[in-house]
């Protein structure tokens, strides 16, 4: 059987460091993912992050880039309003009825 390796996490403050080092041409990126033992595509999928975004690039866990909190505020406020609309259009139904 193979051996499950245990998920490790690491800070932002770790990835940004790691992701300077190979920018900045101090060491290729093969050579840091061999000394950290982390595998070279996850340094490649950092890379590709912070140069996307560097001041969001890392939100962490459960946490959201500022632009995808908005948006997902705004679903949420589109979910609420439409449930306020529906029981508006129910109370007007039941009072037109009763008027009559």
């Amino acid at each position: 059987m193979s051996e499950r390796r245990e998920r490790r996490s690491f800070s932002k403050e770790f990835k940004v460091q790691t992701v300077q080092l190979i920018l900045d041409g101090q060491r290729p990126l093969k050579a840091v993912a061999r000394e950290l033992n982390i595998d070279p595509s996850s340094l490649r999928e950092w890379k590709r992050k912070y140069l996307e975004d560097q001041s969001n690039a890392f939100p962490g866990k459960g946490h959201l880039k500022p632009k995808d909190a908005e948006i997902h505020k705004l679903k949420r406020e589109l979910v609420d309003l439409r449930a306020e609309n529906a029981i508006l259009k129910k109370a007007l139904a039941i009072f037109s009825k009763s008027s009559k």
